[in-house]
């Protein structure tokens, strides 16, 4: 089966992008066909595969799936490159659109230049801070700044889930171990689901740095709902403003909490690497 995709990052968060207005892939071989593809030696090479669907709840769906095969929720970054990919490709002519993820609807706003997208503008929405929501398991109506024993030490988390679960704790990135604490973290029987884990260090009110180990993935360079789940528990610890700049190893996302709405909207680039045809 010869496959058409398009290689797409986001600050380095890379993933491989399939038109399935065109071309589909029978879902028992969904799993395999991901870990192949995301593979960076065998493969294309990423931090998973992203499906872009019709949806008859929005303008299009977005199927992601982690480069282990599982299946995730949301995607922050991945979800501005599939709105670069649908509007560049003429897929819609609108700069204002919905794109449906696992159910849940995020709404888009394009910033094109010379006919392409440029930077695109997400609504995630509300951040979810009940910890059966989010999952995390707690005696607590929110987890903010709570201890947590992994690896034989404490860290001390915030959870947020923004479609997806995580753990933000406010250590340096360089030096908290990231490699060793991250797994750790990822399976602790705290969380069901597992949990992507964000390691920040605050610059000051309107800047942090932050390294993620993504649930299913490892380290990336990147990850959109792990930037806006770290404002929001900047702010919830009192540490930053509401409009941050997050400083990840792949570049800069603005995120902003909105205390009118309480929606977090997430604003970055997404950038068309290059495509081709795999035989799978």
């Amino acid at each position: 089966m010869k496959l058409e995709f398009t290689k797409m990052q986001g600050c380095g968060n890379d993933y491989v992008y399939i038109n399935g207005f065109t071309q589909t892939i029978e879902q028992d071989r969904k799993k395999e066909a991901v870990i192949r593809l995301s593979d960076r030696h065998f493969g294309i090479g990423s931090d998973g595969v992203i499906f872009i669907n019709p949806s008859e709840a929005a303008d299009f769906e977005m199927e992601m799936y982690n480069a282990d095969g599982s299946r995730a929720e949301m995607c922050g970054n991945g979800i501005r490159c599939v709105a670069k990919y649908v509007y560049d490709n003429g897929m819609t002519d609108k700069k204002d659109f919905t794109i449906e993820s696992y159910g849940k609807i995020k709404k888009i706003s394009v910033m094109e230049k010379n006919g392409l997208a440029e930077l695109i503008r997400v609504d995630m929405g509300e951040p979810e801070l009940y910890p059966d929501k989010i999952p995390v398991l707690s005696k607590n109506d929110r987890v903010i700044d709570e201890p947590i024993e992994a690896g034989g030490r404490e860290y001390r988390m915030t959870c947020v889930s923004m479609g997806n679960p995580h753990a933000v704790i406010f250590e340096d990135p360089d030096t908290v171990g990231l490699e060793t604490a991250g797994p750790l973290i990822e399976h602790h029987t705290s969380f069901p689901n597992r949990t992507n884990t964000e390691f920040v260090k605050v610059i000051d009110r309107q800047n942090v740095r932050m390294r993620v180990w993504e649930r299913g993935t490892g380290e990336t360079l990147a990850c959109g709902t792990g930037c806006c789940s770290t404002g929001v528990a900047c702010v919830l610890n009192g540490f930053t403003d509401r409009k941050i700049t997050v400083h990840v190893l792949g570049g800069d996302i603005e995120v902003e909490w909105d205390e009118k709405d309480n929606h977090v909207y997430m604003t970055g680039a997404a950038v068309t690497v290059f495509t081709g045809i795999i035989n799978l």
